[in-house]
């Protein structure tokens, strides 16, 4: 067999075997919201946040055991710890044990996509290196996708789900660890100080922070409070479904979009954007002829905030540092999404889902105001090649190699 068609064979295998795992993930996510509804937890916006908190610690730190110990074993690892805490979840359950757990599958999910990613980088022909990864990304939004659909046949109050998620993974563990393939070789990438990004790019930073925060907020307790208000599984999986759907939809028109004009404005539109949209739906019937287009619209909305505020901080960045800079802004973002269950959870006893999206809007407005000003005071920065790239729509993206020392601009993200 050519080499050629050997490589394309293992790298289509490995986006398989990830977008697998991204089918567990997108339902994952929202069934556990739903689940910890069911259990009437009494912290469940610490159980909601702890997957991101576990998701941006394993983003910072996964790169050393990727180096130690090799992709394909790290790999194995990564996914073999997420189906443990999985198993575990349906015996222990508690606030404690699955703030702990979820924490555990958070950084287990790091470390497969960066191990997935970094490989895919590393192995991948320059010449077919971007068509991939755009497979990889559609093979991403359709899995998460997917898993949402899998919440109309679930039955939440039983193990049955976490058995599905368990085998999910397993299956992905399987084609990666029996496939014929040659691990990358790694390197270690230059740290780069504290501040720097903070003083040379602050839209950037706010508005992945921000982004961290809308999306780790309306991914862990949306689909709690419409359980909560007796809405079917169907009619939550179908709203899912649009909003990760309008997240796919919203990449390519505003990456061409934020290519052409100023990112610190094209920031504002999409915060502004946002806003209305969180503010319409409050006020909206609560029908499906009404609530699914808007969910597209959030989702679209809300999923291009990270990719335009990644490529704003690269505008602002010498090309030897965007391995860097990317590592900084997945730590960033992660914070925000961390912070966002928790304030939201706050919020909804108090004010319902109207005072979640009212919070959410604000977060969005402020996003506006900062990118707004800072777009009409200062000119804009001349923008670089490979300005914009599809990121997941999930806290934490992650599409630039955690081990990659070269000066070229790469596609995946530096997790240090």
């Amino acid at each position: 067999m050519p080499v050629s068609q050997s490589l394309r064979t293992q790298l289509g295998m490995l986006v398989i075997a990830t977008s697998l795992i991204q089918l567990a993930n997108g339902f994952f996510g929202t069934f556990i919201s739903l689940r910890v509804a069911i259990e009437n937890f009494d912290a469940p916006g610490l159980v909601l946040s702890s997957y991101f908190a576990g998701f941006t610690l394993g983003a910072l730190r996964c790169g050393r055991i990727i180096e130690r110990i090799g992709h394909i074993r790290a790999y194995a690892a990564f996914a073999a710890l997420v189906a443990a805490a999985t198993c575990v979840m349906p015996l222990l359950v508690g606030s404690l044990a699955w703030v702990a757990l979820r924490a555990i599958v958070g950084f287990g999910c790091a470390g497969i996509f960066v191990t997935t990613e970094s490989w895919l980088n590393a192995k991948a022909l320059p010449s077919e290196r971007g068509r991939v990864f755009s497979i990889y990304m559609v093979g991403t939004f359709l899995a998460l996708a997917l898993g949402q659909l899998l919440i109309a046949r679930a039955d939440l109050k039983t193990a049955a789900p976490f058995n599905v998620i368990v085998t999910l993974f397993a299956v992905a563990l399987i084609m990666v660890t029996t496939a014929r393939a040659e691990p990358p070789r790694v390197n270690t990438a230059a740290p780069m100080p504290y501040g720097v990004l903070a003083r040379a790019a602050p839209i950037a930073v706010v508005g992945s922070a921000l982004s961290g925060l809308v999306s780790g907020a309306f991914y862990a307790l949306v689909p709690a409070w419409m359980q909560d208000q007796g809405i079917a599984a169907t009619t939550i999986a179908l709203f899912m479904l649009a909003a990760v759907l309008g997240g796919f939809a919203f990449q390519i028109p505003i990456g061409r979009f934020s290519d052409r004009f100023d990112r610190r404005k094209v920031l504002a539109v999409l915060g502004l954007g946002f806003a209305i949209i969180a503010f319409v739906m409050v006020h909206l019937p609560r029908s499906l002829p009404t609530i699914l287009p808007s969910a597209v619209l959030l989702g679209g909305f809300m999923s291009s905030l990270y990719p335009v505020s990644v490529a704003h901080a690269h505008d602002r960045m010498p090309a030897d540092r965007v391995v860097a800079v990317s590592g900084r802004l997945i730590l960033v973002s992660g914070f925000g999404s961390v912070l966002g269950p928790l304030i939201g959870a706050r919020l909804t006893p108090l004010f319902e889902i109207d005072g979640l999206f009212y919070f959410m809007a604000v977060a969005a407005l402020l996003l506006v105001l900062v990118a707004g000003l800072g777009g009409f005071v200062t000119p804009p920065p001349k923008q670089r090649e490979v300005p914009f790239e599809i990121l997941t729509p999930q806290a934490g993206p992650l599409a630039h190699d955690p081990l990659e020392s070269s000066d070229e601009p790469s596609l995946v993200n530096d997790p240090a």
